[in-house]
C-alpha cells in the first residue's frame, strides 16, 4: 500500500476524498481538514446511509494506512473492543510450571503469563501500536449503539490516546491514530465525549451532490435514468416515512434500475423495485398506487429543469 502525505488545505482534503470517488461538500471538508491537521478525533453524526462510515474507509484508502473498525453493538464491552488475557494459554503454562516444579516462583510466574505474550489486542489496543506507513484510522461505527459506561472508558483513548491495562500498566501511542466516530443518533452522545471531538452533523446531499455521488457510484446508468432516480428521492424524502433513504439506498436503486436495463423511470417500474429503496413495509405501502405516480410527475419535472 503507497502512502500519502496529509492535506495541507481544505482544498487538497476535497480533492483527496474525490480521488478516491467521494464527493464531498466544503464543509465536511473543513473539519476533516482541522480534525488532521489539529489531531483530534472527528464525530460524524447523521442519518444512516449517507456516507458517514465511509469517509473513514476513503481516507485508508488514499493515504494508504490501516483502517482498523471497532462495530459498536449493545453490550459492547473491553474484552471484545481493547484486549483481553489468553486464558487457555495462561492455564498450559500453569500447568507447565507445576509439572516443571517451577511453581513456587509465583511472582515470577504471575509476571510471565501476565505479559504481552498472552495478551489478546482488539481493535482499541491495535490502534495504538506503531503501524507501517503512519497511524491507522481508527473508525469507532455506529457509536450510539453501545452505554455510556462504553463511552465513558473511551475518553482516555481520545483525549490521551492510551488505555490502562491493570496489570502492565498504561499503553500510549507514540503517534495518536486518526479517529472518526460514527453515530445515527438514536441516542445522544455524552457531552465529555463530543468536547474531546470536533463535530460534524452529515446530512442528506442536495440534488446536485446527489447525482454527482451518483454518476461517480454508478457511471453504468444513463443519464436521464441518473437525473430521475436523485430527482424521485429528493422528493420521497420529503414524505412523512419512518425512514427515509439515504445515498446509499439511492445507489442501491438506481444500480437494481441499470441491472434491469432501465433508461428512465415509469410507475411500473418504480413500484416494483421500491424494495430497494424503502427498507419497511409500511413506507413501501404509502407509497404504492396514485402516490407513486405523483412523486414522480414531481421527479421528472424537477429532472427536466
Amino acid at each position: 500500500m503507497t502512502t500519502a502525505s496529509l492535506p495541507t488545505s481544505i482544498d487538497a482534503t476535497l480533492s483527496l476524498l474525490q480521488s478516491e470517488g467521494y464527493v464531498s461538500d466544503r464543509a465536511l471538508a473543513t473539519v476533516l481538514f482541522l480534525a488532521l491537521r489539529m489531531k483530534r478525533p472527528l464525530l460524524l453524526e447523521g442519518e444512516a446511509g449517507t456516507g458517514k462510515t465511509e469517509i473513514a474507509k476513503v481516507l485508508s484508502a488514499a493515504l494508504g494506512r490501516r483502517l482498523i473498525r471497532l462495530q459498536c453493538y449493545e453490550g459492547l464491552d473491553l474484552a471484545s473492543a481493547v484486549y483481553e488475557w489468553n486464558y487457555a494459554g495462561q492455564m498450559m503454562a500453569i500447568r507447565l510450571a507445576e509439572a516443571g516444579g517451577v511453581a513456587g516462583d509465583r511472582a515470577q510466574l504471575e509476571s510471565d503469563l501476565f505479559s504481552e505474550r498472552y495478551l489478546v489486542k482488539r481493535p482499541l489496543l491495535q490502534a495504538l501500536e506503531p503501524q507501517e506507513g503512519g497511524a491507522p484510522i481508527l473508525l469507532i461505527d455506529e457509536l450510539d449503539r453501545t452505554d455510556e459506561a462504553f463511552e465513558a472508558f473511551l475518553l482516555e483513548v481520545l483525549a490521551d490516546a492510551q488505555v490502562t491495562i491493570p496489570e502492565l500498566g498504561t499503553i500510549k501511542a507514540a503517534e495518536p491514530p486518526i479517529v472518526i466516530l460514527t453515530s445515527n443518533r438514536t441516542r445522544e452522545i455524552h457531552d465529555a465525549l463530543k468536547r474531546r471531538c470536533l463535530y460534524h452533523w452529515v446530512g442528506y446531499p442536495d440534488a446536485a451532490r446527489e447525482l454527482a455521488i451518483l454518476k461517480a457510484k454508478t457511471p453504468a446508468a444513463p443519464a436521464k435514468l441518473a437525473k430521475q432516480v436523485v430527482s424521485f428521492v429528493q422528493a420521497i424524502r420529503k414524505e412523512e416515512l419512518f425512514k427515509a433513504p439515504g445515498v446509499a439506498e439511492t445507489l442501491d436503486w438506481a444500480s437494481a434500475l441499470v441491472e434491469l436495463d432501465a433508461v428512465a423511470l415509469d410507475p411500473g417500474i418504480v413500484s416494483d423495485t421500491l424494495g430497494a429503496l424503502l427498507k419497511y413495509q409500511d413506507d413501501i405501502q404509502a407509497m404504492q398506487g396514485s402516490k407513486v405516480g405523483e412523486l414522480l410527475d414531481q421527479a421528472k419535472q424537477a429532472a427536466r429543469g
